[in-house]
């Protein structure tokens, strides 16, 4: 696996104050979506929505982002903020705020915590997509499947799960 340099990512922080900086009147909130899990092991899904224009009431990006409690160091303690953070991160990157490299800094943390765990425990990724209840959640199961280097057949499993889940 090739390795990366944490140091090439552009961080949430900075593509907010670029985003602030251009829209003086832009906002960006927050909400979680999804919360489940045991105690210590909660998966929190968080939907960052964009706002360009103070008076805009459909936001002009939207991004999501998951973390599961007691996942590596950060998450321990943070991964509804890590969540929060992520998902700032890839609403900003739909609109065009992104660095040299499309992922933010904190989203390639994020992949080598994930890279440092591997080796310690394998994921079943059918058993975690039995959990998920909308596309959405599929959507990121698969994204984060395909991230860990998961088999085709796996990936493709996840999809026909997640194409049998209603859009209603």
């Amino acid at each position: 696996m090739a390795k990366f340099d944490l140091n090439a990512y552009e961080t949430v922080d900075s593509r907010i104050k670029r985003f602030m900086k251009d829209y003086e009147d832009g906002r960006i909130t927050t909400e979680i979506v999804a919360m489940d899990g045991d105690i210590g092991k909660t998966r929190w899904v968080v939907k960052a929505s964009i706002y360009r224009y103070l008076h805009e009431t459909t936001p002009s990006a939207t991004g999501y982002a998951f973390e599961v409690d007691g996942t590596g160091m950060a998450n321990q303690t943070s991964a509804l903020e890590n969540a929060e953070s992520s998902a700032r991160g890839r609403g900003l990157q739909a609109l065009g705020y992104t660095g040299a490299k499309s992922p933010s800094r904190e989203e390639m943390e994020k992949v080598q915590r994930a890279d440092k765990s591997a080796g310690e425990a394998q994921v079943d990724w059918l058993a975690e997509a039995a959990k998920c209840k909308t596309k959405e959640e599929f959507r990121f199961l698969w994204t984060k499947a395909r991230s860990l280097n998961a088999d085709a057949e796996v990936l493709m499993k996840i999809q026909e799960l997640a194409d049998a889940v209603s859009d209603t």
